[in-house]
C-alpha cells in the first residue's frame, strides 16, 4: 500500500483545492502514478456536470490513473442517513484505491452542506481509519496568527481525540504582510508550517460562473472566452469618457442594453493597447441591441462575451457580486496560478520527505516535464520570441508568465499582440513587447553590430539595416547582444529561417564543427536522447562525431545518464559498405577526444535498445542494451525513426533542441502545440543557465 496523506479543514473556503492541487503537482514529480480518493463528495449543479468539481480537476490531472467514479467514496446523503455505515463504505472504497500501490491524496469535505463542528471530527475519524496522517489547510483571510495557531490547537486535539495524526499545516489566503509571523508561530506545533498569501484571482469567478446568476445568454463573442476570470464589476451608467477611466483589467462591465455607445465604446477600449482588457459585458434591463450595433458587432469578429439578461441594473449587480469563483479544470489560469503559489510558498520536497514518498526510479514524460520546469525556475532567464503574434505563442506566453518560468520578450506590432491577446483572453502584460520596426534605436544598434560581424560577406550598412528589420535576426541580435538569454521560434518559421541568423551571428562552440538537434524522446518510463533528427542531411563522420559529443553534454545536462548509441544497419563487424564505415571512424573519433564517453558503434538500434539482444550481439558491452543516446548516421533516418516511435509509441517528443551554439537558440515544429513551445521555452532557459555558469567558469579562471 502506497504512501497517502489527508487533506483536511475546518471550515469553508480556505483554499484547499489550491493546496492539493499543489500536492498533487509535487507527487507527481516523483512517481509515475497518484491516485486520487474524495472520501465524500457533494455533487455539484448541472454547470459542473453533475460532479465534484475538485475531484473533477485533480483526476483530470495526467498523473491519475483512476477515473473520476473509481476515485468517489459516498456522498453527503449517505453520511447523514448512517455515518457508520458511510465510513465502512469509504474504508472499503479506500483500499481498492490504495491496494494498487500508488501514493494516494485524500482529500476531505468542504463545509458546503453540513456546516457544523461535527464534520471536522467525521474527517478526522476518516483519516484515522485510513491511516493517513492530516495536513491541515486553515482560512488566513483576515484573522492573526495567534488565532491561526489556536485553530491547530483544537484541530490538532480533535484529530488525537479520534486516533488521528496531524502532518503538517498550510494557512492559506494570508495577509502579504502576516505570512513570516504565521509561518513562525504555526511552526510552533511541532509540525511543518507554511503560509501562502491571498491571490484575489484564485476566488475570481469566470464569466460562465457569473451567467447562470443572472439566467444570462451569451448574444454574441466567443464561448471559449467565457473561462476567462472577472476581477470586478464595471457599472456602466455615466458618460462614455466616464466609464473609460473605470475600466480595469479583467473587469465585467454591466450596461443597459438602450446604451449602445457605452456597448461600442467598450469593445474599442477593449482591442486598444491604451485600455485594460475587460472580461465580459452584460447587458441588462431585456433591452434589445439596436439592430445598427449588432451587425457592427459582427463584421468586426468581436470575440468579447457579450451577455443579455433581463435583470435591472441592481438586481444584475446584486447577483454577479454574490458569485465566487472556483478552481476548476477549465480555468487553466487558475491553475497555474495555484501551482505558482504552492510552489513559491511551500517547501514541497521536504513535505513528501516527511511522507517518505520515494523518488521513482523512472521516468515518465510527466516527470521529465516538471524537472525542465523546475530546473527553469531556479534561475529566471529571459527568453525572447519573434513570433509574437501567432496564437499557440500567445497562450504559451500566459502560461509561462504565470508559472514564472521566464521573462518573455514578444517580437510583432504592439497594436496586433495585444489585440491578438484580448481576443484569445490571455494574460501577457508582464512580457515586454517590441516592434523591429518600431524600435529605431534597437533598430539601428542591431544594424550596426550586424554591419561589423557580417561586412567581410559584403553586407554594407543600408543592407544590414534592412536585415534586422526580421523578426528572426531582430531576436538573434538580442540574444548576441546580451538582451535576452535565449530565443524560440519555427512555430510559423521554417527551420532554416530560425537557424540562419544564429549560424551568421551567434556562431558554434570552440571545438564544435556543426550545429545539431537532439530529441527528448519520452516514453512510458524513461527518456531518450536522439539526435540528430532535424538539421544536418548527411554528416562526415567528424561531424557525426561532433553530434555525438554535443548530444552526450545535452543529455548530462537534463539528468540522463548518456551512454551513446552510433546506429548503422549492422552492429560491430558484422557489415560493410560506405555508411558502416562512416559510423565506425566516428565512434573512433569520439573515443580519440571524449575517452571517457561511454560509447559502441556502430550498432544496430535493437542491440542498442534490448538487453536480450545485446546479449547475443555485443556481449559485456557497457552501451548495448542500455543506450541512452542514439545517433543516427544521416538524417533521413533520424527524422523517420523519431516519427514512428512517437506515433507508434504514443511518446512525447521534446524538441528539437539545438545544440553546438555559443548562446541557446531553439526550433519549434511548425506543428508545435502550446505544451511543446512552454517545453521548449523552459529547456532554452536551462541553456542559459548552464551556458551562464560555463562563462562565469571561464571567467574565474581568466582572473586567476
Amino acid at each position: 500500500m502506497g504512501s497517502s496523506v489527508y487533506i483536511a479543514s475546518v471550515e469553508g473556503y480556505t483554499g484547499k483545492s489550491t493546496v492539493a492541487l499543489g500536492v498533487l503537482e509535487q507527487l507527481s514529480r516523483r512517481v509515475e502514478r497518484v491516485a486520487v480518493f474524495r472520501p465524500i463528495v457533494r455533487p455539484d449543479t448541472a454547470q459542473y456536470g453533475g460532479r465534484d468539481y475538485v475531484l473533477d480537476l485533480l483526476t483530470s490531472h495526467d498523473a491519475v490513473p483512476l477515473s473520476y467514479d473509481e476515485s468517489v467514496g459516498v456522498t453527503y446523503d449517505e453520511v447523514h442517513r448512517d455515518p457508520d455505515a458511510a465510513l465502512d463504505r469509504i474504508v472499503q472504497r479506500y483500499r481498492d484505491v490504495a491496494d494498487r500501490g500508488d501514493p494516494v491524496l485524500i482529500l476531505g469535505s468542504d463545509y458546503t452542506d453540513v456546516g457544523t463542528p461535527t464534520e471536522f471530527a467525521y474527517n478526522a475519524r476518516i483519516a484515522a481509519n485510513l491511516g493517513a496522517p492530516v495536513l491541515l489547510v486553515l482560512n488566513g483571510s483576515g484573522r492573526t496568527p495567534e488565532e491561526l495557531h489556536t485553530l491547530t490547537e483544537l484541530a490538532s486535539a480533535e484529530l488525537a481525540a479520534n486516533h488521528g495524526s496531524l502532518f503538517a499545516v498550510i494557512a492559506n489566503r494570508v495577509d502579504e504582510d502576516q505570512l513570516a509571523p504565521t509561518t513562525a508561530v504555526l511552526a510552533g506545533a511541532g509540525v511543518p508550517a507554511y503560509a501562502i498569501p491571498e491571490e484575489p484571482l484564485l476566488s475570481a469567478p469566470s464569466v460562465a460562473d457569473l451567467m447562470p446568476a443572472v439566467a444570462g445568454q451569451l448574444l454574441s463573442g466567443d464561448p471559449q472566452l467565457l473561462s476567462r476570470e472577472v476581477s470586478g464589476l464595471v457599472i456602466a451608467a455615466m458618460t462614455m469618457p466616464n466609464v473609460l477611466d473605470r475600466l480595469f483589467e479583467g473587469a465585467a462591465v454591466v450596461t443597459a442594453a438602450d446604451r449602445p455607445e457605452v456597448v461600442v465604446g467598450v469593445l474599442m477600449a477593449h482591442a486598444s493597447q491604451n485600455f485594460p482588457q475587460v472580461s465580459a459585458i452584460f447587458l441588462n434591463g431585456g433591452f434589445a441591441l439596436p439592430d445598427q450595433v449588432r451587425r457592427l458587432i459582427e463584421g468586426v469578429g468581436v470575440t468579447l462575451p457579450i451577455i443579455e439578461t433581463d435583470l435591472g441594473t441592481h438586481a444584475a449587480s446584486t447577483a454577479l457580486t454574490a458569485v465566487r469563483g472556483r478552481v476548476t479544470k477549465d480555468s487553466p489560469r487558475k491553475v497555474d496560478m495555484a501551482l505558482a503559489l504552492f510552489d513559491r510558498y511551500v517547501d514541497g520536497a521536504a513535505l513528501l520527505d516527511r511522507l517518505a514518498v520515494a523518488r521513482s526510479s523512472a521516468v515518465t514524460p510527466l516527470m521529465f516535464e516538471h524537472q525542465v520546469i523546475d530546473e527553469a525556475l531556479a534561475d529566471l532567464k529571459h527568453i525572447v520570441l519573434p513570433e509574437g503574434e501567432e496564437e499557440r505563442i500567445l497562450r504559451a506566453a500566459d502560461a509561462l508568465l504565470r508559472r514564472g518560468v521566464a521573462r518573455l520578450t514578444l517580437l510583432g506590432d504592439p497594436i496586433a499582440i495585444s489585440a491578438k491577446a484580448a481576443a484569445l483572453g490571455v494574460e501577457i502584460s508582464a512580457a515586454q513587447i517590441v516592434s523591429p520596426d518600431g524600435d529605431e534605436v534597437l533598430r539601428e544598434r542591431f544594424a550596426q553590430e550586424y554591419h561589423r560581424l557580417r561586412q567581410h560577406r559584403g553586407v554594407d550598412l543600408d543592407r544590414a539595416r534592412d536585415v534586422v528589420r526580421d523578426v528572426s535576426y531582430f531576436g538573434t541580435m538580442m540574444v548576441k547582444l546580451g538582451l535576452a538569454d535565449g530565443m524560440v521560434s519555427g512555430a510559423v518559421h521554417t527551420t532554416a529561417h530560425t537557424i540562419r541568423p544564429a549560424l551568421e551571428v551567434v556562431k558554434t562552440l570552440p571545438g564544435v564543427s556543426v550545429v545539431s538537434s537532439v530529441f527528448f524522446m519520452c516514453l512510458e518510463n524513461q527518456v531518450l536522447v536522439y539526435g540528430d533528427c532535424a538539421v544536418n542531411p548527411d554528416p562526415t563522420a567528424e561531424q557525426l562525431a561532433d553530434i555525438a559529443i554535443s548530444s552526450a553534454a545535452t543529455a548530462a545536462a537534463f539528468g540522463i545518464e548518456p551512454r551513446v548509441a552510433m546506429l548503422s544497419y549492422s552492429t560491430g563487424a558484422s557489415g560493410t559498405g560506405t555508411d558502416v564505415e562512416k559510423v565506425s571512424k566516428a565512434t573512433g573519433i569520439i573515443r580519440e577526444r571524449a575517452p571517457e564517453l561511454l560509447v559502441e558503434g556502430p550498432i544496430q538500434y535493437d542491440a542498442a535498445i534490448d538487453a536480450a539482444v545485446a546479449k547475443t550481439k555485443l556481449p559485456g558491452s557497457p552501451v548495448a542494451g542500455r543506450a541512452t543516446v542514439f545517433i543516427f548516421p544521416d538524417l533521413n533516418t533520424g527524422n523517420n525513426t523519431y516519427k514512428a516511435v512517437q506515433r507508434s509509441a504514443n511518446a512525447v517528443a521534446v524538441g528539437p533542441v539545438l545544440q553546438g551554439l555559443q548562446k541557446p537558440v531553439n526550433d519549434l515544429s511548425r506543428g508545435a502545440t502550446v505544451r511543446d513551445i512552454i517545453n521548449t521555452v523552459a529547456i532554452t532557459a536551462i541553456q542559459a543557465q548552464q551556458e551562464s555558469a560555463t562563462a562565469a567558469m571561464s571567467a574565474g579562471r581568466t582572473h586567476r
